[in-house]
């Protein structure tokens, strides 16, 4: 009984692990569903999040209730100035391009952070609090019992919003044909810019809760290489595949880990990708584009 109540608590933490594996996946997801864009600076961006937050909260002495969301808006601002100055000038270029340009900015992200805070680790103010939660006899950290519930909410109000809300049916009649979205009077440009926004405060979010159970430092953003996976995983244009491939990433990565070793945590999600990729490379709720050659 004891070892099966142990696997159930390791069970809980890799859902909440897989919950901001969810969230962060889902700010790749919003601005490729938008612009066809894949950001791979969304994990730099994720620890931008936590910066601000640690240099609001910790350096400015505020509240962390004041800190929280403009530290969110700190990374909607990063996603804002980088779309209007960099993307939006890079219309009609490859593909290849553009993604490059996202690994430099990622890199030039990394380079701020060690420039203003050094390559320590930091400890963020704490605003979770630190009683244990139990769920009967099962427990379960209470930083990530909240990473885990406030991850979920931002990801079915999403959901809600794409179904019901006219922006987020903008959003998706741009991703299905911009063409035809102009044509019906959408502002194209505008929607990219918003998808931009939300997606990257969405990713500072998720790095702020990150850094909430873990701490900052320059490295962070190697959590974004699971959460590409599960974008790929999931299927790049779906908030439904993020939230579905994160809990079952979160889930493998923490079984692994417990049972195997933790090098092999990151040995287990590439073996999925690989193996997504070769059965299904459209990823489960990805949509299948069929080209007439």
């Amino acid at each position: 009984m004891s070892d099966f109540l142990f696997f159930l608590e390791v069970s809980l933490a890799g859902l909440g692990s897989g919950a901001l594996l969810s969230l962060t996946a889902l700010a790749f997801v919003l601005i490729y569903k938008a612009t066809r864009v894949i950001n791979l600076a969304v994990s730099e961006i994720l620890m931008m999040g936590g910066y601000f937050f640690f240099a609001l909260a910790a350096g400015m002495s505020l509240s962390p209730w004041v800190a929280l969301p403009l530290a969110i808006a700190g990374g909607g601002l990063i996603g804002a100035i980088v779309e209007r100055g960099v993307i939006r000038r890079m219309l009609g270029e490859s593909a290849i391009s553009v993604f490059m340009v996202t690994v430099g900015l990622g890199s030039v992200l990394v380079g701020l952070v060690e420039f203003v805070w050094g390559t320590n680790p930091r400890t963020l103010p704490d605003f979770t609090g630190t009683a244990p939660v139990f769920i009967g006899q099962l427990y379960i950290s209470r930083k990530i019992a909240i990473a885990f519930v406030v991850a979920s909410l931002v990801i079915a109000i999403f959901l809600l919003l794409f179904r019901y809300w006219r922006g987020g049916v903008a959003l998706r009649a741009t991703a299905t044909d911009q063409a035809a979205a102009y044509s019906c009077g959408i502002n194209v440009p505008g929607v990219f810019s918003a998808a931009w926004i939300i997606g990257c405060a969405t990713a500072a979010g998720a790095g702020i809760l990150l850094g909430a159970i873990g701490g900052i430092s320059p490295v962070m953003g190697a959590f974004g290489l699971s959460a590409l996976v599960v974008v790929i995983v999931g299927g790049l244009d779906s908030v439904m595949g993020a939230l579905v491939a994160g809990l079952l990433i979160g889930l493998v990565e923490a079984w692994a880990g417990t049972y195997l070793g933790g090098e092999y945590k990151l040995v287990s999600t590439f073996i999925i990708l690989i193996v997504m990729l070769m059965v299904r490379p459209y990823g489960l709720f990805g949509t299948t584009e069929i080209e007439r050659l």
